[in-house]
Order: C-alpha cells, then sequence, then structure tokens
C-alpha cells in the first residue's frame, strides 16, 4: 500500500523555498502523492443563519491548487498531486478543465483530480454560484470535464452547461483520473457511479465502513471493486502504534494508499490530539518519521 503526504496548507506558511523544501522530501522519502485542500475564501461563523458548521474559517489559510500544483510540478518528478478535494461546483467547469490540463502536462501526468461540494455557502455565494444545486451541478460537471479531456470540440447542452462546438487545446492527452471526497451516501454513489477513486477524511473503523458501503454501492453499478482507489486521511497526531494498525487494517481492506496530515487544524478537526508544529521543518521531520515507522 502507498503512502500519501497531505500538503499542510493551513500552517506552512507563504515561503516559497519551504514549500518547495516540503514537496521535495515528501518524494524523496517516498511518499507517492502529495493531496492538498481547496477553499477560495474563509469565511467568519459568527451570527450566520444557517450556522456555517465546516472546520475553517477566515483564519486559516489555503494555497491554490492549480497555481501550487504549477509550481510543484517544476521541483518533483515523480510524484502524484491530488486535489483533496477541489470545491469544484464554486468554479467554472471549463476553467477546471483548462487548469487541470496545464497542471497535467507540465507534470507528465501527475494530476489526480478529487472533486468534492464543500459546505462553505458563504464561499459559493462569494463566487457567483448556486450553492442549493452543488450535488447536480457537480455531477454534470463530471460528465463535461471528461468530455472535454477526450475531445478537441464538443457540442454539449445541460441543465447547467451550453458549449456551443468548443474546447481544450491541448488536450491532456489522457482521461485525468477523477475521484471524489465525502462521506454521506449520495457522496459515495456518486464515486460508485462515475469515479475512479474516494478520499475518505479518517482512518479508524467507521471509515472503514464507508468502504465498505461503497463497495456494496460499486457491486449495484456493477463496476469492480479491484482497481477503484481508496485513500484514507490519518492524523500525525495519532502516534507510531496507531499509524502502523490502521495501516495494517486498511491493507487488509484493500486500500490503495493511507495518507497523512500533519496539521493541528486536522487534528483539531476530529477532536484528537494536536501535533504542535510550528515551522515547515517540523512538518518536514514528522513525514520522516512517519515515513521510517511504516518502512516507506
Amino acid at each position: 500500500m502507498q503512502l500519501g503526504a497531505v500538503f499542510p496548507t493551513n500552517e506552512i506558511g507563504n515561503d516559497p523555498v519551504a514549500i518547495r523544501d516540503w514537496a521535495q522530501a515528501a518524494e524523496a522519502l517516498g511518499f507517492s502523492t502529495i493531496i492538498t485542500y481547496d477553499h477560495v475564501l474563509g469565511a467568519v461563523r459568527e451570527g450566520r443563519e444557517p450556522p456555517l458548521t465546516g472546520p475553517y474559517s477566515e483564519q486559516d489559510a489555503f494555497h491554490e491548487p492549480f497555481v501550487l500544483f504549477g509550481y510543484l510540478a517544476a521541483w518533483t518528478t515523480t510524484i502524484q498531486l491530488q486535489t483533496g478535494v477541489l470545491i469544484s461546483p464554486q468554479r467554472q467547469t471549463a476553467l477546471i478543465a483548462k487548469q487541470a490540463t496545464e497542471v497535467d502536462l507540465l507534470s507528465g501526468g501527475r494530476l489526480v483530480l478529487g472533486l468534492g461540494t464543500g459546505w462553505n455557502y458563504v464561499e459559493y455565494e462569494a463566487l457567483g454560484q448556486e450553492y442549493s444545486q452543488r450535488g447536480r451541478y457537480l455531477d454534470e460537471q463530471v460528465v463535461v470535464l471528461r468530455k472535454l479531456f477526450r475531445e478537441p470540440v464538443i457540442d454539449y447542452t445541460g441543465n447547467f452547461h451550453r458549449i456551443d462546438r468548443a474546447g481544450l487545446k491541448p488536450l491532456p492527452g489522457r482521461d485525468i483520473p477523477i475521484w471524489f471526497g465525502g462521506a454521506s451516501a449520495t457522496a459515495l454513489r456518486r464515486a460508485a457511479r462515475c469515479g475512479d477513486g474516494i478520499l475518505l477524511t479518517g482512518a479508524g473503523r467507521r471509515t472503514r465502513e464507508l468502504w465498505e458501503q461503497l463497495q456494496g454501492f460499486l457491486v449495484e453499478e456493477q463496476r469492480s471493486v479491484d482497481g477503484f482507489n481508496v485513500t484514507a486521511i490519518t492524523d500525525y497526531a495519532f502516534g507510531p502504534d496507531a499509524w502502523v494498525e490502521q495501516r495494517d487494517a486498511w491493507e487488509a481492506a484493500g486500500a490503495t494508499q493511507l495518507a497523512v496530515s500533519t496539521m493541528n487544524t486536522d487534528a483539531r478537526r476530529r477532536g484528537g490530539a494536536m501535533t504542535g508544529f510550528t515551522s515547515p521543518a517540523e512538518h518536514i521531520a514528522a513525514l520522516g518519521r512517519y515515513a521510517a515507522a511504516l518502512g516507506a
């Protein structure tokens, strides 16, 4: 089973040298994938109706995934670059296709496009998109993205999209893998219906039950469980014993990758112990300890 590293976007800071060093360290240590989270805007949570219940606010920093990956493509050679996940319904689909294609070409075919619906309705409003339609919009986005990746010119009319005999140039030259994130039955069914993989936040028994549920949906869709990609994300703060236990459990469950997050924000979101890291060097050192413990 491969190991992934979650880019510590909230805590790494803005020094491009530190960002480069972190990515190169992850690659040198044998990690297979860099996973980065996505938010365009953070919003003040207080005084909202309905409440904003997500884990992030205006205090949390996010590097923009496509720009970040364009930068990292020049500093790495083999490690995959995965959005985990891009909140795609609040973005223009054709622009996503263009940016994803560019990253994939510049990285030599290393992009994994993870998509999800998100939770921040304030962010949707600011970006001019309809929050209540996000699930239906995402379903149609996948159809449009795959057509744009494959065909030089498309003529498409849907509920949300109209593309009149137009296309990308250059094309990516391959089907960029599309994964999904989420824990709801709707998200799992979407992944089973049209996804190449699933990104599950958490690595405990409850998360493995979601994977078992998804396997059932794959069977219903007459798709093979073998070859379907699944990545679980664990917290570094759990410690070496838990890392090994989770690795062994996920290997037995048929997962393709276990990724680690060294961010305090991930630990806080799941109610775990905090890593307490305050510098990029500490995040880099933590990747080394994690890789050594799991024999990367």
